[in-house]
């Protein structure tokens, strides 16, 4: 078997099971052993009830005591009921399992593994899974791995076709060289792979991802380099000149730009009326005003006779770009004819746009990737500016690029990265950062707390609510049954509906959903008419609201800080004070003190340095750090040590003459898929 081997070639699976693994992208065998375990978890022997350390997962041998009680609040069912062993008792909840009330009858001896809590001076355990004595001994000599799912695929299915796959698979000659694995610690190829879903060790599993993430960044950095390669030192063939009307913009605006917003639109000027092409990074925190600098760069494109685009990752995010830019022209009558280009669009108004575009009505393209469609002709595309440039795939910006004749890029980016790392990341892209904060913002007030202080939030809230704001809530996964003893969009969404008065709208959004169901949801959320917002990740970047005054964070310690600053981001737009509350499942030292760096700041440039620092080897399984590069398995803080590594071993084996490398770079050259995801990056 190969890379391109249909997953139905193993054993057990059929149609029903193909479409399962579909649902999580998995359709090939090489695809099947690329997906790697999101989390591993080690089997413990049961503790006495007294012993369980709040905020830690563990295992307890209980009896229960007394009924079950069951309660109903609208559409959920809650299951409590009280444990024993001879330390001490535990209550137990359980939400939407009604059936285990024929389970846990009174005098049963059962094992429950889950997140300890504590209300007041009692301990608690919720949605905590239940084992069989025997079933639990064969886990204990273990390290799991824990895959991502979807309903109706499970954790042991995904083992069994892997473990299967493993044996069939054709690994071939490794075609990394052994002097470039000796110098750069690399565990052979087939060992790596097998570690990585089923390690012998933890020192195994470490070595096994060190590889997987060293392969991953040197594919990415490799190609990277390629391509600038080929950009670099282009001529400017769209020379421009400094007009008035971006003088005139800047004069008539009710605010002052501040210091790091004009350096950075100094070196996008000299950029343009240099004899070269720009291709620029204007790298700036959250709030710091970079989509003023892009409107005047679009300004000065305008001006000078040509057409700018202007292309986000999200329909929503367009829009508000394309409102917000129109807004200029109606308030500031400046020189732009701006037109907005979404995949949502009917093909009539497709037709419309396109025709305008082609025949040089319009000066100024806003949309999504629908810009880059074949049938979309610019008649002098002289500026593409990408906000949020990570969530395009680098052969995107190419395809923007190329209908043009080698027009200026301007990318945007809310990402606190480093500047060491940026270098590397971004290539031979010139990095513009603004690090300063208009001087009207108000700072968003931050609080860490344990998850007692949930019934707290939820009253506040309702407060916030009641004054006319709205508020997000984030948890770290869309369903029950990828990571049990953490929170979940759909049934948290649920709890909440519960605990809130009916007339608060909640509604959820995650990544699972069909673009046009995300999209109706955040135009929802924008215009108003939903309250709370619980979802993933997702909405790190797409969503502007400055209605939005809370941001609440379950699980708080299982993201990285960078991350968490720019969830943050989502609040603190508009002209109310904004709050952040973040909830830690876990309350040991090490955790809270890493946390305490966000209540202290608000500067998302310090918080990825102090992320930076805080990095270790015990970080590496969890849920993922950063969500800025669309790495697989890699992330940007955690390996930013690899990360350097890679970087050196690129330049060095494209700098060599002899052919020890041929081989590897014909591999990767080779490797679509590795291709692909870099192209997603």
């Amino acid at each position: 078997m190969d890379d391109g081997t249909s997953i139905l070639e193993l054993k057990g699976i059929g149609e029903k099971s193909q479409k399962l693994f579909a649902k999580v992208n998995i359709k090939t065998v090489g695809e099947l052993l690329r997906y790697y375990p999101r989390d591993y978890e080690t089997f413990r022997e049961p503790a006495p009830i007294a012993q369980a350390k709040v905020g830690e997962v563990c295992a307890v041998l209980a009896t229960v005591c007394g009924t079950v009680n069951v309660k109903k609040v609208r559409s959920l069912t809650i299951l409590n009921v009280l444990v024993r062993d001879s330390s001490g008792g535990m209550q137990l909840t359980f939400f939407n399992m009604p059936f285990l009330k024929n389970v846990l009858k009174p005098g049963s001896r059962h094992i429950f593994r889950g997140r300890v809590q504590s209300k007041g001076p009692a301990l608690i355990m919720e949605q905590p899974r239940l084992y069989k004595q025997e079933e639990y001994n064969r886990y204990l000599a273990f390290i799991q791995p824990r895959y991502a799912l979807t309903k109706g695929l499970t954790n042991q299915a995904v083992q069994k076709a892997v473990k299967q796959a493993l044996t069939c698979y054709a690994f071939g000659k490794d075609p990394y060289p052994q002097q470039l694995c000796r110098e750069y610690d690399l565990m052979d190829r087939r060992e790596a792979m097998n570690n990585m879903h089923f390690p012998i060790s933890y020192e195994e599993l470490v070595k096994a991802r060190r590889r997987v993430v060293f392969e991953e960044f040197f594919s990415f950095l490799f190609f990277l380099r390629e391509n600038k390669e080929q950009s670099r030192l282009l001529e400017n063939e769209y020379r421009m000149i400094e007009t008035a009307d971006t003088g005139r913009l800047l004069e008539l605006l009710p605010y002052r730009l501040t210091g790091a917003q004009t350096k950075a639109w100094q070196e996008i000027c000299q950029d343009m009326c240099s004899p070269w092409c720009m291709n620029r990074l204007v790298q700036g925190d959250v709030g710091s005003g970079k989509t003023i600098i892009a409107v005047l760069a679009l300004l000065m494109c305008a001006a000078n006779g040509y057409q700018g685009a202007l292309m986000a990752p999200t329909e929503v995010l367009a829009a508000q770009h394309y409102e917000g830019i129109c807004e200029y022209v109606k308030e500031y009558h400046v020189a732009l004819k701006p037109v907005l280009l979404v995949g949502s669009m009917t093909a009539k108004e497709k037709r419309e746009v396109y025709e305008k575009i082609a025949s040089g009505e319009v000066n100024l393209v806003v949309g999504t990737h629908a810009v880059i469609q074949d049938k979309v002709h610019f008649q002098k595309l002289a500026l593409v500016v990408t906000d949020e440039q990570h969530r395009f795939g680098v052969r995107q910006r190419e395809i923007l690029a190329e209908k043009g004749s080698n027009p200026h890029v301007l990318v945007m980016s809310a990402t606190p990265i480093p500047r060491t790392l940026a270098i590397i990341l971004y290539g031979d892209l010139q990095v513009s950062v603004i690090d300063e904060l208009p001087a009207n913002r108000l700072p968003i007030k931050n609080c860490v707390v344990g998850t007692s202080y949930r019934p707290q939030a939820y009253r506040f809230i309702e407060k916030e609510v009641r004054a006319g704001r709205q508020a997000y809530v984030i948890c770290p996964m869309v369903e029950e049954g990828e990571m049990d003893e953490l929170e979940n969009v759909m049934d948290y969404a649920e709890k909440l509906r519960s605990a809130l008065p009916a007339d608060i709208q909640v509604a959820t959004l995650h990544g699972k959903m069909r673009p046009s169901d995300k999209n109706r949801i955040m135009e929802e959320y924008a215009a108003r008419n939903i309250d709370v917002l619980v979802s993933t990740t997702v909405i790190e970047v797409g969503i502007n609201v400055p209605n939005a005054t809370v941001m609440m964070v379950e699980n708080a310690e299982r993201f990285g800080l960078a991350q968490l600053h720019q969830l943050r981001g989502r609040v603190g737009r508009g002209q109310h004070q904004s709050y952040c509350i973040f909830i830690s499942a876990q309350d040991n030292k090490e955790t809270m003190e890493r946390l305490e760096i966000l209540n202290r700041s608000n500067d998302g440039f310090f918080i990825a340095s102090e992320d930076l620092k805080l990095r270790g080897p015990g970080d590496l399984f969890g849920i993922r750090q950063s969500g800025e590069f669309a790495f697989q398995t890699g992330d940007i803080y955690t390996d930013a040590e690899i990360l350097k590594q890679a970087s050196q071993a690129v330049e060095q084996v494209r700098a060599s003459q002899g052919e020890q490398y041929g081989p590897l770079i014909e591999y990767l050259r080779s490797q679509s898929q590795l291709q692909v995801d870099f192209r997603t990056i």
